[in-house]
């Protein structure tokens, strides 16, 4: 009762902040307006491919350099790990000033440089630039459809030929909207961090938002007797793209290619709040529904099974037990058959236990952290233009839910051992064991991307912070969480165990086939919304439906917890009393078959992924998601099925 006043002050706080702001505007980043002529710099992100998977900087290439020199812009821990790298670039663009600019002639290419262009354009690498936080957008047309992508190609090799052209002009569009001040709020989070505009800022506000980054990539054959007279930002003639390969720039030894670009600047009616929808097309919402209504009617499945379960047998037989005199139960005991023969079994502690709660509380952990993030991009708050947002906030999340993992994994220990000694080292066990892992697997992927020499691998210094904030702020939270379950009330035992353990009766088929079996239903709800995710992790696509990813999320936490509680039950009326691993693998397994169908995307859905590195690359990262899946779903089975024994154990009154 202490805490009330402080959540109604906490709830009156809220109110207050909400009725202050007359609207909310989630995703996105703080509105930027310029004035006519207001220069405007595009910066550059790492070079990409879906072929390799492995990003390189910008700057590893003979492009044009800033006058002031490259220079980093900040990037947060989401940014650093997924491997980006941006930097400032040549690019000037003045707000609605239509221009054809020259940049600058390269020196003549050498072979190093010639060879490392021809691999890159081989390899399919991607120009990444940013506007405004935008990302350059280049539309084609394919049958008749235009199909949109983020970036732009460095060159191209046209069919039946061994010589390769590099994109030197760029011709751009960028869509502005002109904004007057109409005096509504907006909260934006963004890398920028959040802004208000308010009454006062009307005046200041007006001007021209960018609601839109466009690209036409050509490659053009320049004089460069001619060019190298130039000086970066002269003004050059308008160029259109040329369909001649002799009229293109050729990639080869002793060229001197000549880059430039020109811009143009387009009034449009699309308002800043909507300038990300061109890049968030939800497509295929149909299929995403399929795989809802296909969950839901497991679930229903599987409910019907679980309440045949419990308010038929289990009810019926509970009843006419309870309504028998002393003798006639003690009769009746001699002649139980099925879960009622293991009473005196059902709760001994169960094999490599320690390492049972370990499990349990960093699946508590993992799940945690899954589900609080998903429901804050749900809302809006993880906004693509956030870059790294995403991955930052579920590393900070981990971070401070290690007190749930070691609250829960000690007092899982007391419940089992009946004492809490020994929770030290156990808290430093499931501080260090999934973590463990993920460093172990993320140092040899590094040790290959720093052998590639990509922009993907984690620097030393990033490494000296990620291991600080793992001992200074999850080991200490987590070592909290195992003090404070040392002084919470262990769960009791509704029934005695027995000193002599019980003979399990031989079967005919194994135990664990029935657990790999059920891993099959938690993933055909999950396995739709995974191609998804994959694509948008391995394809450069956006993924932004995350209220799809929370119901599906939802509706697999029911469905893990309905398939352990049906396998316990069918594990101790086959008189099996090792339920305990059996509950955590029933829903756990189906990390087995997201590893398989990782697989099988790599095989059928990534054709072109190229050269065995990106292969184990791949394979690296898919590993660490399966186990992070395991540990998740298998604590979600577990605990569903430990308080359903409980519950079923409870009624029995049998000394």
């Amino acid at each position: 009762m202490g805490n009330i006043p402080g959540i109604c002050w906490g709830f009156q706080l809220l109110i207050l902040f909400v009725h202050h702001c007359y609207g909310f505007y989630l995703p996105g980043s703080y509105m930027h307006t310029y004035s006519t002529k207001d220069a405007i710099y595009a910066k550059v992100n790492s070079l990409t491919s879906i072929e390799t998977e492995l990003p390189f900087s910008y700057y590893g290439l003979p492009y044009c350099k800033p006058m002031g020199g490259i220079k980093k812009s900040a990037e947060n821990l989401g940014e650093l790990l997924m491997g980006d790298q941006i930097d400032n670039s040549p690019y000037r663009f003045r707000m609605n000033v239509n221009e054809s600019l020259y940049l600058c002639t390269t020196s003549p290419l050498n072979e190093r440089k010639v060879k490392l262009l021809k691999q890159r354009t081989r390899d399919l690498y991607q120009v990444n630039m940013i506007l405004d936080n935008l990302p350059v957008m280049r539309i084609t047309k394919q049958n008749g459809v235009n199909i949109q992508w983020t970036g732009f190609p460095i060159g191209y090799t046209p069919p039946n030929s061994n010589d390769d052209y590099i994109i030197n002009h760029l011709k751009f569009k960028v869509l502005v909207h002109e904004y007057e001040g109409s005096g509504v709020q907006i909260i934006g989070t963004g890398e920028e961090g959040m802004g208000v505009i308010s009454e006062a800022d009307k005046t200041k506000a007006s001007g021209f938002e960018i609601v839109g980054f466009e690209v036409i990539p050509c490659s053009v054959k320049y004089d460069p007797e001619v060019m190298t007279k130039l000086h970066m930002y002269d003004n050059i003639s308008s160029v259109n793209c040329p369909l001649e390969l002799d009229k293109s720039q050729i990639i080869r030894e002793q060229e001197r290619i000549s880059f430039t670009y020109e811009v143009e600047f387009v009034k449009s009616d699309i308002r800043w709040p909507s300038r990300w929808d061109a890049y968030l097309k939800m497509e295929g919402s149909r299929v995403h529904w399929f795989s809802i209504l296909n969950s839901l009617m497991v679930i229903t499945f599987l409910a019907g099974i679980v309440f045949v379960i419990l308010l038929r047998t289990v009810r019926r037989d509970l009843t006419r037990y309870e309504e028998l005199d002393k003798e006639a139960q003690a009769h009746m005991n001699e002649e139980l058959s099925g879960w009622k023969l293991v009473v005196g079994d059902v709760f001994r502690e169960p094999n490599h236990s320690k390492l049972l709660c370990i499990m349990i509380g960093d699946g508590v952990q993992i799940m945690g952290m899954a589900l609080v993030t998903i429901v804050f991009a749900a809302l809006g708050f993880m906004s693509p233009a956030s870059r790294g947002m995403l991955l930052t906030g579920m590393i900070i999340l981990y971070l401070f839910l290690g007190i749930a993992a070691g609250y829960v994994t000690v007092c899982l220990w007391r419940t089992l051992k009946g004492t809490a000694e020994g929770w030290r080292s156990l808290s430093w066990s499931v501080a260090c064991f999934f973590p463990g892992i993920v460093f172990v697997i993320l140092t040899a992927l590094n040790f290959i991307l720093w052998g590639s020499k990509s922009t993907g691998a984690i620097p030393i210094s990033l490494y000296f912070i990620l291991l600080s904030l793992w001992f200074c702020i999850s080991v200490p939270l987590t070592l909290l969480g195992g003090y404070l379950g040392t002084r919470a009330e262990p769960i009791q035992y509704p029934v005695r165990t027995n000193q002599i353990p019980r003979e399990i009766p031989a079967r005919k088929y194994p135990s664990w086939l029935l657990v790999l079996g059920a891993g099959t239903l938690p993933f055909g709800t999950l396995f739709i919304e995974l191609f998804f995710i994959l694509s948008s992790i391995w394809l450069g696509r956006f993924y932004y439906v995350f209220g799809f990813l929370l119901i599906v999320l939802l509706l697999l936490i029911i469905v893990c917890a309905e398939v352990s509680v049906v396998l316990t039950y069918m594990h101790l009326c086959f008189e099996d009393w090792r339920w305990w691993w059996n509950a955590f693998f029933a829903s756990g397994s189906v990390s087995l078959y997201v590893f398989l169908y990782s697989i099988n995307y790599l095989v059928f859905d990534l054709q072109s992924l190229s050269g065995p590195v990106s292969a184990v690359l791949y394979l690296g990262y898919s590993m660490i998601m399966a186990v992070a899946i395991m540990l998740a779903t298998g604590t979600i089975g577990f605990i569903t099925s430990f308080y359903f024994v409980h519950y079923l154990f409870s009624s029995v009154k049998i000394d």
